[in-house]
């Protein structure tokens, strides 16, 4: 039997078009993406995100892609194999009236970065939230988002922008390598449980594009 979505229990929309729009989750053990983590988040990554291109890997509820969505990314990519979560983020994309902008994929996010996600973007901004207890996947995920295309080593135009940002969110005690790729880790944030760790490419000279504050 599908999991029963729970009204309201991935939050609201706090900013933007859609503000205040409560928001349904997946079922019981999903992790909602809190007002205080969102703010912070957003505050980080608003610049990045008009017009841009936003990827929700482990989308979950779809929280983090229709808060971008509706703050004014141009579009919006979903990932996650999980059944009753797509059906969630689709009803919450059309209770937000930001559907038009969406793409809702079900798929393994490590399988879809490997294949179709190699051409789905440039995105200014990727999230990538996979349970906590599967560092595994984090750790994959992001080595997959380090990968340049072939024959531009210092210009990366991969699934990632090459002014793009990534954001793990993760359990505090996670560590994330510092550098992993061409990507470096320029600031962290804890969230009591959660953490955020925001990467960006290294430029040619060795330095990660925009303000580095760990």
């Amino acid at each position: 039997m599908a999991a029963r979505p729970r009204t309201g229990g991935a939050g609201r929309v706090i900013a933007g078009s859609a503000r205040g729009r409560a928001l349904l989750a997946p079922g019981e053990g999903t992790r909602p993406l809190g007002d205080r983590v969102k703010q912070t988040l957003f505050a980080i990554l608003d610049p990045q995100l008009r017009g841009g291109a936003f990827l929700d890997l482990f989308a979950g509820s779809g929280a983090a892609g229709i808060e971008a969505l509706s703050r004014g990314a141009g579009r919006a990519v979903f990932v996650d194999r999980d059944p009753d979560a797509v059906r969630t983020i689709e009803a919450n994309l059309v209770a937000t009236r930001l559907r038009d902008r969406a793409t809702v994929v079900r798929a393994d996010a490590v399988a879809w970065l490997r294949g179709e996600g190699r051409r789905a973007g440039p995105f200014a901004a990727v999230v990538v939230d996979p349970p906590y207890d599967r560092v595994d996947l984090l750790t994959t995920a992001l080595e997959l988002l380090a990968v340049p295309p072939p024959g531009i080593a210092q210009a990366p135009q991969a699934v990632l922008d090459a002014d793009g940002t990534i954001v793990a969110k993760h359990f505090w005690k996670t560590e994330v390598p510092a550098e992993i790729g061409l990507l470096r880790s320029i600031r962290e944030r804890r969230f009591g449980e959660t953490a955020l760790t925001f990467l960006r490419w290294v430029s040619a000279d060795g330095d990660p594009g925009g303000e580095e504050d760990r």
